[in-house]
């Protein structure tokens, strides 16, 4: 796999990582406020769906990240740091 595709791959995966956290927080905002019981389980799944869709390409996106030296990268870090992991 070349440099440049690996780095877009990686890109992408932060791509989905920050737009799994804008919705996340959407639907953070939300759980409990209805008055219906129903709506409000179907909101915590939602919630719960997008955190584990945001671990699982966490671990993507380590799987993808090079170990040269065991240092994280600052983009890297930046990005996480934005999608709140």
């Amino acid at each position: 796999m070349s440099d440049e595709y690996a780095h877009g791959r990686r890109d992408g995966l932060r791509l989905a990582l920050s737009i799994l956290a804008a919705e996340e927080a959407k639907w953070d905002a939300l759980l409990g406020e209805s008055r219906s019981g129903k709506t409000n389980a179907v909101r915590a799944v939602r919630h719960k769906t997008l955190q584990v869709a945001q671990a699982r390409i966490q671990t993507a996106l380590n799987r993808l990240t090079p170990k040269d030296g065991g240092a994280m990268n600052d983009e890297l870090a930046s990005a996480l740091e934005r999608a709140g992991l």
